[in-house]
């Protein structure tokens, strides 16, 4: 396999860049991939068995299972960051190793259906909160520690619905080319 090719594998929708300015129209939009995010990932997995679940979307990648579990705690990560960024003036926020996070045995073994609960729930909550929130509210920042850059609530719901696209693609992709679905 080539260097492209593990390019595309690996960014199969290309990287996130984040955008400057932000319409109220591109919000809504964005919230809608968070929203029914939860019900397209269930659907694609639901009758996968733990072979498929335990394969790598890509060489040296995750697994499925492991892609599925980091989307619950990056979800879960991005929540709180919205919380702290509504209730705080410009926090500082905590970063975590994604990388390690993932080697965890609840990531590398635990059951799917958990994480699915989960994001489901969640993106539930998230998505209360998301369609509430006044032009102000999305202008609140953080600031992320290891970039030291300020990042506006309404680029952080352009992140989140990329990284729903993002991972979905890369275990839609995965099923595509072994024939899964």
């Amino acid at each position: 396999m080539t260097t492209i090719d593990l390019k595309s594998l690996q960014y199969p929708i290309g990287k996130f860049e984040i955008p400057e300015t932000v319409s109220a129209s591109e919000v809504k939009k964005w919230i809608k991939v968070i929203e029914r995010f939860p019900y397209k990932l269930e659907n694609l997995v639901e009758d996968f068995d733990d072979l498929q679940l335990d394969t790598p979307y890509r060489p040296n990648g995750w697994t499925v299972r492991q892609v599925i579990h980091h989307m619950a705690d990056s979800h879960m990560n991005s929540f709180i960051r919205f919380k702290w960024a509504l209730t705080e003036d410009r926090p500082v926020i905590k970063a975590y190793f994604e990388d390690r996070w993932a080697a965890l045995p609840d990531s590398k073994d635990g059951e799917v259906e958990w994480s699915l609960d989960l994001i489901e729930s969640l993106h539930g909550r998230w998505v209360v909160l998301l369609k509430n929130l006044t032009e102000t509210q999305l202008a609140r920042t953080f600031i992320h520690p290891q970039s030291e850059k300020e990042i506006r609530l309404d680029q952080l719901i352009a992140m989140y619905a990329w990284h729903c696209e993002h991972h979905f693609a890369h275990i839609n992709n995965l099923a595509k080319r072994e024939e899964w679905v």
